[in-house]
């Protein structure tokens, strides 16, 4: 008798929307949800951190406009933490993706999204992926390649194999897969990646090295 494998854990969020209602409205959406597990939700950017900080979960759906200050700037604080984020916004535009990515979000979504598409970018940013749209990436890209890598910059080969494998958009479990080395040691070269291009996203890091030639 074959054996069934068990079916995916659910995406464990924290859920950040200072809107009472738009916030309860998601997190019932979810409650009987197989896919993604809302394991707290918070008002403000404080009490995110906060929050990210007790329940270390695999993804923050970020909104935006918070009373103490711009979601956006506690992007690096929820990454540094170890959580994926998405920012969730009312405004779908080339400058607010832009500044997603460079904050080191790991995609966008609209609050106007169906329940399955903002369940589908949950699960796909949780997996490693980048999320934004077809029409908004290319307008992020090309905001992003305007900055150059800085002059001698030296990539060692598995700090260029881990870039090759983000242009390729690879996972983090991927990259480990590939690379035939542990999740931790893969975050340790991206993070290597990254400072040495000076760039705050895997997105812009691809994109610096691509306008560097160091993808060619």
């Amino acid at each position: 008798m074959s054996h069934v494998p068990d079916p995916p854990a659910p995406v464990r969020v924290v859920l950040v929307e200072d809107h009472h209602l738009v916030a309860e409205a998601i997190r019932l959406a979810w409650e009987d949800s197989d896919e993604v597990e809302v394991v707290a939700t918070a008002g403000s950017v404080a009490a995110a951190v906060a929050e990210v900080g007790h329940h270390r979960p695999d993804v923050v759906l970020l909104d935006r406009r918070l009373p103490d200050g711009d979601g956006l700037d506690a992007v690096p604080s929820l990454v540094g933490a170890g959580a994926r984020v998405l920012v969730l916004t009312g405004e779908a535009t080339v400058s607010a993706a832009s500044r997603a990515a460079e904050s080191g979000a790991a995609g966008l979504v609209l609050k106007s999204s169906r329940l399955d598409e903002l369940t589908a970018a949950v699960r796909r940013v949780a997996a490693g992926e980048v999320v934004f749209d077809g029409a908004l990436l290319a307008g992020v890209l090309g905001r992003l390649t305007g900055r150059t890598a800085p002059a001698g910059v030296a990539l060692t080969t598995r700090e260029r194999e881990a870039l090759l494998l983000l242009a390729e958009g690879a996972s983090t479990d991927e990259m480990g897969e590939r690379m035939g080395v542990a999740r931790n040691t893969v975050r340790n070269h991206v993070q290597r990646v990254l400072e040495k291009l000076g760039a705050r996203s895997k997105l812009e890091a691809v994109a610096i090295a691509r306008r560097a030639g160091l993808l060619d």
